[in-house]
C-alpha cells in the first residue's frame, strides 16, 4: 500500500487507529474455544465489528507462533480474510525481525509476499544489511523499532553515543539506507515527549505509536508532539480493544472501546 492511500483512508474514516490482533487463548471468550479455529474466529469477529473504525490491524506474529503449525495457519487466514474484505487496511506483521542478509531476505519474502502484509516491524541493532532486504518490495513498508514503551528501554535506546541518544543515532542513520523512503518508526506512546526532537529527525515518515489505553500512553500528547503535515501517525491500542469483554458480547464491546478511540481521533483531525 502507498502512503498516499492509507492517508487517504485515515481521512476518510477520521482515525488513526490501529488495532493489534495479540490473542491469548486464555483471555478469549470460552465458547470460542469450542471451533475448529478460536483464534481466527476470535479475529474475524474483531475485525467485522471494528473495520470502519480503524485504519490498519496488526497481529504479534508471536501470539501465534506460540500454537505452532495451528496458530501460523490461523494468522494466514487472518490476513488472507483480511486482504479479500478490507483491503483498505493497512496490515502490519509485528514480527520484530532483523538478521544477517540472506536471513533477513528469508523473513521479508514470508511477510511481505507469501502472507502479503503491507509492512512488517524490524529490530536495527544488527546494522544496514539486516535491514535493506526488507526495504527492496515496493509498495511496502519497513517499521523500525526506535523508540520502544518498554521499561528496558532506557537500557541501550536513550544512552549517549557520540553525545547523542542511540536512538536518534539509529534514526539518523537509518535515513542513509537504500530505499529508506519505505521505512516508518516504531515510537511508543509512554515516550511522547520524545516526539518533538524525533519530528526534527524525520518530520515527513510514519510512526507507529503503541502503548495508548492499557500501557498508559497519552492520545493528546501523541497527536500534539507526533503529528505532521499527512498526519503521520498509527496510534495502536491491543488488549484495550480487544479484551473488553470475555463474553458472547465480545465483539460488540470492543467496537465499543474503538469507537471511544476513533471519536477522539476524529476531535483531533478537526
Amino acid at each position: 500500500m502507498e502512503t498516499a492511500a492509507l492517508v487517504a483512508q485515515i481521512q476518510q474514516k477520521k482515525s488513526f487507529l490501529c488495532i493489534g490482533l495479540d490473542v491469548d487463548l486464555d483471555k478469549i471468550p470460552p465458547h470460542l474455544l469450542e471451533t475448529d479455529d478460536p483464534i481466527f474466529e476470535f479475529n474475524k469477529a474483531i475485525i467485522d465489528a471494528t473495520h470502519d473504525l480503524c485504519v490498519s490491524y496488526k497481529p504479534n506474529t508471536a501470539f501465534y507462533e506460540a500454537y505452532g503449525v495451528k496458530g501460523w495457519m490461523a494468522l494466514e487466514k487472518t490476513i488472507s480474510y483480511l486482504n479479500t474484505n478490507y483491503s483498505e487496511q493497512f496490515t502490519i506483521a509485528d514480527a520484530k525481525r532483523g538478521d544477517i542478509g540472506n536471513t533477513s531476505g528469508r523473513y521479508a519474502k514470508a511477510f511481505l509476499e507469501d502472507l502479503a502484509f503491507d509492512s512488517v516491524t524490524v529490530a536495527p541493532y544488527m546494522g544496514k544489511d539486516s535491514v535493506e532486504p526488507f526495504l527492496e518490495f515496493e509498495n511496502k513498508h519497513t517499521i523500525l523499532l526506535a523508540l520502544t514503551s518498554n521499561e528496558g528501554a532506557f537500557d541501550f535506546q536513550t544512552q549517549q553515543v557520540d553525545a547523542q541518544e542511540l536512538y536518534k543515532k539509529v534514526i539518523e542513520t537509518s535515513k542513509n539506507w537504500k530505499n529508506s523512503h519505505h521505512l516508518m518508526y516504531v515510537v511508543g506512546a509512554t515516550k511522547a515527549e520524545y516526539l518533538q526532537d524525533i519530528r526534527r529527525i524525520i518530520p515527513d515518515s510514519f510512526l507507529l505509536v503503541p502503548g495508548v489505553g492499557a500501557q498508559g500512553g497519552s492520545l493528546e500528547a501523541v497527536w500534539h508532539y507526533g503529528k505532521n503535515s499527512q498526519i503521520g501517525l498509527l496510534v495502536n491500542s491491543s488488549r484495550g480493544i480487544i479484551y473488553a469483554s470475555s463474553g458472547v458480547d465480545f465483539a460488540e464491546k470492543a467496537r465499543g472501546e474503538a469507537l471511544k478511540l476513533q471519536q477522539q481521533m476524529a476531535t483531533l483531525l478537526a
